[in-house]
């Protein structure tokens, strides 16, 4: 029951949130305003020669509150806004390539609209709140003091009666203000987008450059997998098999003359095909578990838990089985999560929650996908949404934190690895802990297998 409350303080601290948002978003408009003034003015000063020196840095300076506008519709509404490519640098050349960019042309355009549309749009709800503000808690002790010309929006305040019900309207005001303010951020950061994404053509050529780049790494990870899988065979399995075959062929010359050294050959010969065959086994593990194949994700990853020294706690919402490779590849990233939490962050206890928000494939398109009722945290800025089924890994550590992913090549390989299932890995490790990493590949799940009698 005590929760209760502390979810709904919650919920109002974001709506109150969102109120302040949308005023800055406001007063951010304006000053973007003044910067896109400075870029025209430059443009009209090229005729005249000094336009080239000023266009470069005006133009850099409104591209700088473009990404800060970018930033602020991932952080606060979870829209993602592609980049558009780096401007060109200064001088002569500078400006006339700045001129023939058509990001450059695309933000200016969004400067000049931005306080018109965008301003009106985040300037509702601070204006509803604040005017229900003043209904609330100043109404009720000025009525008194004003005339009978006294008006509250409809309400004409004169009397105790009328002054009550302008202030029920005054907390309505406040209460519509803070309801609506972050579905009107989420709108103006998706007419953001119409204006500051590049263009479709930019994000096709740096898809293909993605996944050019994400094959090359796949073909290379593998040459190195094959490598290592024939080193460990030759190092491994079969010298023990080599070592095994001439054991034999001593224990054979034995028989007839010393079968008691050869029955000692024989047991020897034993010992080294259960290593041998152990061998194999480790192998067939490192390469693919069969707890993986057999059982899926959620138990792979829930044994993993069990060989941990850590106290290690795993939640799993899968609805049902998901591709082979992604399995693999998010079972690998989990194991080596936990290995860097065992070496390196001293940390005590581990959280894993693994769900998949789609429908599993060939189910109806309408129906309902199982939503978690928690999941941690992995950023301050929500991770946002294609509309593709993903499966989320969020695998948090109470240890020391203060990881850098520019470091080691654990966190580099896991990257190299979800890359080629077009994956991300985002991290969130301030000193002190704790560590939140958050895993993300988009995969449609399988429809779960029911026994029949």
């Amino acid at each position: 029951m005590s929760s209760i409350p502390s979810r709904s303080r919650t919920a109002l601290a974001r709506r109150l949130a969102a109120v302040g948002r949308c005023h800055l978003a406001g007063l951010l408009g304006l000053w973007v305003c003044v910067v896109g003034c400075g870029v025209v003015g430059a443009l009209l000063l090229l005729p005249v020669g000094l336009g080239h020196r000023l266009l470069p840095p005006a133009a850099g300076a409104l591209r700088r509150c473009a990404d800060r506008a970018r930033r602020r519709a991932a952080q606060w509404s979870g829209v993602r806004i592609g980049p558009p490519d780096p401007l060109p640098g200064s001088g002569t050349a500078g400006a006339r390539a700045v001129l023939a960019d058509a990001g450059f042309w695309r933000d200016l355009t969004w400067a000049w609209l931005e306080p018109v549309v965008g301003g009106l749009l985040v300037a509702a709800p601070p204006s509803l709140f604040v005017y229900g503000l003043f209904g609330a808690l100043v109404q009720p002790f000025v009525w008194r003091r004003l005339d009978d010309g006294n008006w509250y929006a409809f309400v004409p305040v004169h009397s105790t009666a009328l002054m009550v019900a302008a202030l029920v309207l005054g907390v309505a005001f406040m209460a519509a203000g803070a309801l609506l303010a972050p579905p009107v951020l989420r709108l103006h950061a998706r007419w953001g987008r119409q204006l500051l994404a590049p263009p479709r053509s930019t994000e096709l050529h740096r898809r293909i450059e993605r996944l050019t780049q994400t094959r090359a790494d796949a073909l290379d990870g593998r040459a190195a997998e094959l490598q290592r899988i024939e080193r460990d065979l030759h190092d491994g399995a079969q010298a023990r098999l080599v070592a095994l075959g001439m054991r034999l062929d001593s224990a054979t010359r034995l028989l007839q003359d010393d079968p008691a050294a050869a029955r000692a050959a024989l047991l020897e010969v034993r010992d080294l095909s259960a290593r041998a065959l152990q061998d194999l086994r480790d192998l067939v593990r490192g390469i693919q578990p069969p707890v993986l194949t057999d059982r899926g994700l959620g138990d792979a990853v829930r044994s993993l838990a069990l060989d941990s020294f850590l106290d290690v706690s795993v939640e799993a919402r899968l609805a049902g089985r998901l591709p082979a490779a992604v399995e693999s590849a998010a079972y690998f990233a989990v194991n080596e999560l936990l290995a860097n939490a065992a070496k390196h962050s001293g940390a005590g206890r581990v959280e894993i929650v693994l769900v998949h928000d789609g429908p599993p494939a060939g189910a109806p398109s309408g129906s309902p996908s199982r939503a978690p009722s928690h999941v941690p945290s992995a950023s301050p800025s929500p991770a946002p949404s294609d509309g593709r089924p993903r499966l989320r890994v969020t695998v948090t550590d109470d240890g020391r934190g203060g990881a850098d992913p520019a470091r080691g090549t654990g966190l580099l390989g896991i990257r190299r690895r979800l890359a080629t299932f077009d994956g991300s890995l985002v991290l969130h490790s301030p000193q002190g802990g704790p560590t939140t990493v958050a895993l993300e590949i988009p995969c449609a799940s399988s429809l779960p297998k029911t026994s029949s009698c």
